[in-house]
C-alpha cells in the first residue's frame, strides 16, 4: 500500500466509507439476464470482493419492459426480483465490499420491439426504430427509475448506478444528436438534462439520504451534434444539485467512430476531461477508460484529476488485481490487454463474458483450479499461450511441470503481435506467464527440441502437445522468389520495400496492414497527442467542440500497400465485432487499397499478377507477405497405431489451425490442466 497511496486511502462518504478508491465497472457479462444463473453471477462478484476491491458496479437492469436491452433482459421492477439480487450483495459484503446496481434504460440501442428514444430516430446498431416517449411516458419512466433504485435497497445494494452515458436513454435525452423535441424535455441543455436531473430527484426521495446514487455521465459524445464541455459541465452541477453521491466518467456513444477502449487508445486517455468537471463539482469524480496497471492508477489520483478510478475488464482479468497491488506484486497481475474478444465481443454477440486472458472469468463455479489429489508427471511441450496456460495451470494444482520451448523465449505468436502498432499491452501477458512460470515452480527449457522418444524415456505420465502453427506457405508460381515473405518474417523484422502486397485479409492482414504503415521511427505505444490528431479528438479538456470532435489529422502513410482476399465479402468483416471496425478504420486511413475477389496467379520480377473480376492486371509490387493461414504443428501427437507410455493431449492451434485464436488457446489449456 505504500507504494499506491491514494489507491489505498478510503473515501469518506459521509454516511458510508469506501476502503479503497478502485472502483469495478459495469460490464454486462449475460448473467443478469435469467434469475437461474445469479448464483455463478454472486461467484463472480464474490471472487472480486475478495480480491480487495472497494465499490462494484453490476451490468446494467433495466427498470421497465421498454428498457430492455435484450428481450426479456434483466429488470428490476417487482420485490419479487430482489430476491435473486440477494445473493449477489450477500456475496459482495462477506468480503467487506460495496456494490450499486446499475439501472440502464437501453432507449433506441434495445435489441427488442418496445424501444423508445426522446426522439423516433433509427440507432445503427438497433433494427428497430424507436417511438417517441411521450410526456406522461416520461413521466412513468421516472417513477420506474426510482422504484428500481427503491427495490435495489430491498436487495441489500449499497446504492444504484444512473447509467447516463454510452449513448443510452438518459444520454439520447441529453445529447441533440438524438433529441430534437420541441417541448420542455428538448431544445437547449436547461431542457434536455430535465429527465436525467427528474430520475436523481425521484431516486434520492425514494431512498432516502443514506444510499449510493452514482451518476454516469458522457464527459465527450464523439458524435455529431454532442455536447460541449460547458454543457457537459452545466449538467454534472444540475445533477449535484439534485443529490448525487458520486458522479462517474462516460466517454462515448457506442456507435461513436473514436476508439475510447480498444487496446490501441492510450492508457489513460481520457483523465483530463474528467479532471475538468472535477474542477466545478464538490462530490468524487471517477476516471474511467483504458486504465489497467497500478502506476497509471495512482498517478491519475494523485494528480488530482480524479477521486477514484474505475476498471472493468482489468478486473475480469484479475480478481486479485487490488490486493495484488496492496502486497506490492504488480508482476503477478495478469493484465487487461484491452483485446474485447472475449469480453464486450461475447456482450455485442449475447454470449455469456468471459477473458482472453483469464477464461475462469464469469466461469467462477464450473472452471476449478483445485489440488490434485495424486501430483503426475506432465511434459507440455510448446511455450506459446495454450503450453504457458497448460503448464501454469497444471503446476498450480501441485503436479511437477516441465515446459519445452524450442525457441529462446516464451510466448509464441503474440511475440509476434506484440510488435503491432497498439497491441503493445501484449507484453504484459508474456510478462504474467514469465512470472506464474516462475511461481508455480515450471521447468521451463528453452532451445529445447524434444521428440516423443525422450518424452517417452523420461517417464511423463501426460504430455500435452502445443507446438502452435506455422503460417501456411503461398503455392503459387514464383512464390520462392526473395521478396515473398510470411508475416512471421515480416514482424520479426525482415526488410520489406515501400510498395506492398498483403495477400489475406484476417485478422493478421489487418495487423501486418497497420505494422508496415508505421515509420519504424514513430514511437511505441503512440503518444496521446498523436492519437487525438490521428482519430479527430479534441485534445483541449475544455473543448468546444461539438461532442469533442475535431478534424483528424493524418500523418502520410510509410509504404503503399495492398490489402487481398479471395473472398467476396467485405474485406475486415470477420473481424471482432467491437474492434474489428478500429482496425479498418486504421488502414483505410493509411491509404490501405482493399481489395476482393481476388484470384492469384503467378509472382514475378515485376510484382503479383491477379485476377479481379476476370480482369488479369499486375502489382507493381517489391514485396508479397503471406497472411493465408496457418497449418498445424502436430508431429509430436502420435497416431492410433502408435502406443506411447504416456497420455497425450493436444491443445491450441496444434489442435486446430483456424485463424490465430488466443482466446480458445488460453482457455484449451486451462481446461484440461484443471482436469488432470
Amino acid at each position: 500500500m505504500e507504494k499506491f497511496p491514494h489507491l489505498f486511502q478510503p473515501l469518506d462518504l459521509g454516511f458510508t466509507q469506501l476502503k479503497n478508491r478502485v472502483v469495478m465497472g459495469s460490464m454486462h457479462t449475460g448473467l443478469e439476464d435469467r434469475f437461474y444463473q445469479y448464483p455463478k453471477l454472486a461467484a463472480y462478484f464474490g471472487e472480486r470482493a475478495k480480491g480487495g476491491v472497494g465499490l462494484m458496479i453490476t451490468g446494467g437492469i433495466s427498470p421497465n419492459r421498454q428498457g430492455w436491452l435484450l428481450p426479456f433482459g434483466g429488470s428490476m421492477n417487482s420485490p419479487t426480483d430482489a430476491l435473486n439480487h440477494r445473493l449477489v450483495t450477500r456475496a459482495v459484503h462477506k468480503h467487506g465490499g460495496k456494490i450499486l446496481m446499475q439501472i440502464l434504460h437501453a432507449g433506441r440501442y434495445g435489441y427488442q420491439p418496445l424501444v423508445v428514444s426522446s426522439s423516433p430516430i433509427k440507432s445503427p446498431i438497433s433494427v428497430f426504430k424507436p417511438r417517441e416517449m411521450s410526456e406522461r411516458n416520461i413521466l412513468s419512466t421516472i417513477q420506474d427509475y426510482a422504484n428500481c433504485a427503491r427495490i435495489a435497497k430491498l436487495a441489500g445494494y449499497d446504492g444504484v448506478e444512473i447509467m447516463g452515458s454510452e449513448g443510452y436513454l438518459i444520454n439520447q435525452f441529453l445529447s441533440r444528436h438524438v433529441n430534437q423535441r420541441t417541448d420542455r424535455w428538448g431544445g437547449d441543455i436547461e431542457n434536455r438534462m430535465r429527465f436525467a436531473v427528474e430520475i436523481v430527484k425521484a431516486i434520492r426521495a425514494k431512498v432516502g439520504e443514506k444510499f449510493i446514487i452514482c451518476f454516469r455521465l458522457s464527459l465527450i459524445d464523439f458524435v455529431h451534434n454532442g455536447n460541449t464541455m460547458s454543457e457537459v459541465i452545466q449538467v454534472a452541477k444540475a445533477l449535484e444539485s439534485a443529490g448525487i453521491t458520486l458522479l462517474n466518467t462516460g466517454i462515448g456513444w457506442h456507435e461513436a467512430r473514436v476508439p475510447t477502449i480498444v487496446t490501441s487508445v492510450p492508457r489513460a486517455a481520457f483523465v483530463d476531461v474528467t479532471a475538468a468537471v472535477r474542477q466545478h463539482i464538490q462530490v468524487p469524480i471517477i476516471a474511467s477508460n483504458r486504465i489497467n496497471m497500478p502506476d497509471v492508477a495512482e498517478e491519475v489520483l494523485a494528480s488530482g484529476k480524479a477521486d477514484m478510478v474505475q476498471m472493468a475488464r482489468p478486473l475480469l482479468a484479475d480478481p486479485e488485481w487490488v490486493n495484488k497491488a496492496a502486497t506490492n506484486r504488480v508482476d503477478e497481475i495478469n493484465t487487461c490487454i484491452a483485446c474485447n474478444q472475449a469480453c464486450l465481443d461475447h456482450s455485442f454477440a449475447n454470449k455469456r463474458a468471459s477473458c482472453l486472458v483469464n477464461p475462469q472469468a464469469c466461469y467462477e463455479t464450473e472452471l476449478l483450479y483445485v489440488k490434485a489429489k495424486k501430483p503426475r508427471r506432465i511434459a507440455v511441450v510448446g511455450g506459446g499461450v495454450a503450453g504457458m496456460s497448460a503448464a501454469t495451470v497444471a503446476a498450480s494444482r501441485g503436479h511437477q511441470v516441465t515446459l519445452f520451448e524450442a525457441q529462446d523465449d516464451i510466448g509464441g505468436q503474440f511475440n509476434l503481435a506484440k510488435v503491432v502498432p497498439g497491441k503493445e499491452e501484449f507484453h504484459e501477458t508474456i510478462r504474467y506467464f514469465k512470472k506464474m512460470i516462475h511461481k508455480t515452480g515450471v521447468d521451463l527449457r528453452l532451445n529445447t527440441q524434444v521428440s516423443r522418444e525422450q518424452l517417452e524415456r523420461e517417464g511423463y505420465d501426460d504430455v500435452i502437445v502445443a507446438t502452435g502453427v506455422v503460417p501456411r506457405p503461398l503455392k503459387l508460381e514464383g512464390s520462392e522468389l526473395p521478396q515473398v515473405l510470411s508475416y512471421a518474417e515480416v514482424l520479426r523484422g525482415a526488410a520489406v520495400g515501400s510498395r506492398v502486397a498483403v495477400i489475406g485479409a484476417g485478422g493478421i492482414g489487418f495487423d501486418v496492414s497497420e505494422f508496415l504503415l508505421r515509420h519504424p521511427e514513430t514511437p511505441q505505444p503512440q503518444p496521446l497527442a498523436d492519437w487525438q490528431q490521428e482519430w479527430g479528438v479534441d485534445s483541449q479538456a475544455n473543448y468546444d467542440s461539438e461532442g469533442g470532435l475535431v478534424r483528424p489529422q493524418l500523418h502520410p502513410p510509410y509504404r503503399q500497400i495492398y490489402l487481398l482476399q479471395r473472398k467476396t465479402t467485405s474485406v475486415g468483416a470477420g473481424l471482432g465485432k467491437t474492434s474489428g471496425w478500429v482496425h479498418r478504420a486504421a488502414v483505410k486511413k493509411g491509404g490501405v487499397k482493399m481489395m476482393r475477389g481476388v484470384s492469384y496467379d503467378r509472382v514475378s520480377s515485376e510484382g503479383l499478377w491477379i485476377t479481379v473480376d476476370g480482369q488479369q492486371q499486375l502489382l507493381r509490387v517489391d514485396t508479397i507477405v503471406v497472411c493465408a493461414g496457418q497449418e498445424s504443428v502436430r508431429a509430436l501427437y502420435p497416431t492410433d497405431d502408435i502406443v506411447t507410455r504416456a497420455k497425450y493431449h493436444i491443445i491450441g492451434g496444434a489442435k486446430l489451425a483456424a485463424e490465430l485464436d488466443a482466446k480458445r488457446a488460453i482457455r484449451d489449456g486451462a481446461e484440461l490442466a484443471a482436469l488432470l
